[in-house]
């Protein structure tokens, strides 16, 4: 038997899973809508399933993405432990950045900042557009400007952008990934010009407080390739529908927004005191994709922290010259 999903729009939570007949049952209901069950590569519109009386259609990605179509790109990534991304622009393409991601450019490429997301560069955009997307871009916590990148000459021409800390970069076309992505807040690198940086607002509290993400995370539309920056090695897993991950609330990078997140105890007061994995686990559950990063920047600097003795960290033997000598023989302080 089937288990049948079924969604209204983007500030709308799922309905399911149902079966055949409740799923019918819905769609006679509310038929101006999109559905998904296993075996569908993407969610379809409630008309034009066969199961519920519809005429089959070659649908647009659920939700429609917004916005006119992203620049073509083209793109290596380089590096393993410290990467960075070089993009290739042809005449007249751009690419847009975090502010501070530039490595390097070509002679060629023209380097403006705009108000906003940069996703209306070069498409017209009215002054309510620009301060909306730079309204988000501070609720995410970003620079209130982006950085374009434009090739005003001839040829081909280069532009690298680098990632912030050790990690990942990973390539995504949103076009492939039903037009949206739901990512940490400070995990967009850089993408074609055309995309859009958007918020998504966690509405169960509990998810909000605890889950590592806090209530507003950063929202990715559009058709084009996206580079997402995450901290050490990624791991991607795809969920079935109903199926569960429960993961550490600082390892979340990026999720379709079909996958639903919450958070629970990680078990017993022993555990929650003792266990060294804190009060709550991140709880992701399909149908859908996610990605995983090894290392968080949170417990990286956490790390850093802890070992600096000027930022609080522990020196076993401090004011005796046991702390001095401990120091010399650890290699922490040189003559």
């Amino acid at each position: 038997m089937a288990q049948w999903f079924f969604s209204y729009g983007k500030n709308t939570d799922r309905i399911g899973p149902l079966d055949d007949a409740a799923a019918r049952a819905q769609a006679q209901r509310q038929p101006d809508g999109y559905c998904w069950c296993e075996g569908f590569a993407e969610w379809k519109p409630i008309r034009s399933v066969a199961e519920f009386g519809g005429t089959p259609l070659a649908p647009p990605p659920m939700p429609p993405a917004m916005g006119g179509r992203a620049d073509e790109i083209d793109y290596r990534i380089v590096g393993t432990d410290m990467q960075f991304v070089e993009i290739e622009l042809d005449p007249g393409e751009s690419a847009i950045a975090e502010a501070g991601a530039l490595m390097y450019k070509e002679a060629a490429v023209q380097m403006d900042t705009v108000f906003g997301d940069g996703s209306t560069s070069g498409q017209g955009g009215g002054l309510m557009d620009k301060l909306l997307s730079a309204g988000k871009r501070v609720i995410t916590g970003e620079s209130l400007f982006t950085t374009v990148f434009t090739h005003a000459g001839q040829g081909k021409a280069k532009v690298a952008f680098a990632a912030p800390y050790p990690g990942t970069v990973m390539a995504m076309k949103l076009s492939d990934h039903g037009g949206r992505l739901i990512c940490q807040k400070d995990a967009f690198l850089a993408g074609a010009r055309g995309v859009q940086l958007g918020i998504f607002f966690q509405r169960k509290i509990l998810t909000g407080l605890f889950g590592g993400e806090g209530f507003i995370m950063q929202k990715l539309e559009g058709d084009g390739w996206v580079f997402v920056h995450a901290g050490g090695t990624v791991v991607r897993r795809e969920l079935q529908a109903g199926e569960r991950l429960d993961v550490d609330t600082g390892c979340v990078v990026a999720f379709h927004d079909t996958v639903n997140m919450d958070v629970r105890p990680v078990g017993g007061i022993k555990s929650m005191l003792f266990g060294g994995e804190g009060v709550f686990l991140a709880t992701l559950t399909g149908p859908g994709t996610v990605w995983l990063q090894s290392l968080p920047f949170s417990r990286m600097a956490g790390r850093m922290l802890a070992a600096a003795p000027q930022g609080g960290g522990q020196r076993r033997g401090e004011g005796s010259i046991l702390g001095g000598l401990g120091d010399i023989l650890g290699g922490d302080r040189n003559f």
